[in-house]
């Protein structure tokens, strides 16, 4: 039983970006939709039933506790999981109309239309250039002069252009926390995605990286379509449009992120935002 004596006060929340409106979000199409969707890790059931459409053009945060399935969810969406032996999943997961699970479908492409930025940043032992070209070198381009004009756009994209373009052949490793995340989602726009997947980018990263990670969220929802995992209520507030919230493997609660924080529908929900648990 709740101690009464004890107040529970919601978190302080910035919403200053503008977000989607209602009325905005109702024009997008879905990018993705997912239908009763049901994962196994060998015989552990992680995902319950999960419905969700994900709008084009804006950002979607999961939210949730530790262990209830959102980024198992995250990496369904391009497929992540079937690299893991032993899992099962069901359920439609649809990109553009299309199921993305039959047995016809080129993962390959697919993980260059959806791509992924991950907890830590991953950049490889190779110089700044040739860890942004590395996607379109394997998908086959040789064009030194195309090479460097996607080279040149993706830094640019994620706003590391002027602090690397006279040193693009130095390691990437010399590079900061930050900067490195920012490589390794200029690595991820090198392939021309229309979906970005991003696994708690900025938990690692101090809170002026933090910040020019949300800033970079925020510009480059008008080009993508973005799904972020996150544990930081205030980073979700923040940089997303929409907000689903996962507990125990099951989604709780989704929409738009305004309401979803201020006006939750599911008890659930408010206790997790109101840091009764979690």
């Amino acid at each position: 039983m709740d101690n009464p004596s004890v107040t529970i006060r919601r978190p302080e929340l910035s919403f200053e970006r503008p977000h989607r409106t209602a009325s905005e979000m109702a024009k997008r199409s879905a990018k993705f939709e997912t239908k009763d969707v049901h994962f196994w890790y060998g015989s552990h059931h992680t995902l319950h039933g999960i419905t969700l459409a994900i709008p084009e053009n804006c950002v979607t945060a999961l939210i949730g506790p530790s262990g209830c399935g959102k980024s198992t969810y995250l990496r369904c969406l391009n497929r992540m999981n079937d690299m893991i032996e032993n899992t099962r999943v069901d359920g439609e997961i649809i990109l553009d109309g299309k199921s993305i699970r039959g047995s016809k479908v080129d993962v390959v492409e697919l993980r260059k239309r959806v791509g992924m930025v991950f907890q830590k940043s991953n950049p490889f032992p190779k110089s700044i250039f040739e860890n942004v070209a590395y996607g379109p070198r394997v998908a086959g381009l040789r064009s030194r002069d195309r090479l460097e004009e996607i080279v040149e756009k993706s830094l640019k994209q994620s706003a590391l252009w002027d602090e690397v373009k006279d040193r693009l052949n130095d390691s990437a490793l010399a590079l900061s926390g930050g900067q490195q995340q920012r490589l390794c989602i200029a690595r991820a726009l090198a392939t021309d995605p229309d979906v970005l997947l991003m696994d708690e980018p900025a938990s690692a990263l101090d809170p002026t990286s933090t910040s020019r990670i949300e800033d970079l969220i925020f510009e480059l929802k008008d080009t993508y379509t973005i799904v972020i995992v996150t544990h930081n209520m205030q980073q979700a507030a923040r940089v997303s449009d929409q907000t689903a919230f996962f507990y125990e493997g099951q989604l709780i609660e989704a929409g738009m992120t305004t309401d979803v924080f201020t006006n939750p529908t599911k008890r659930e929900t408010e206790d997790y935002i109101t840091g009764r648990f979690g």
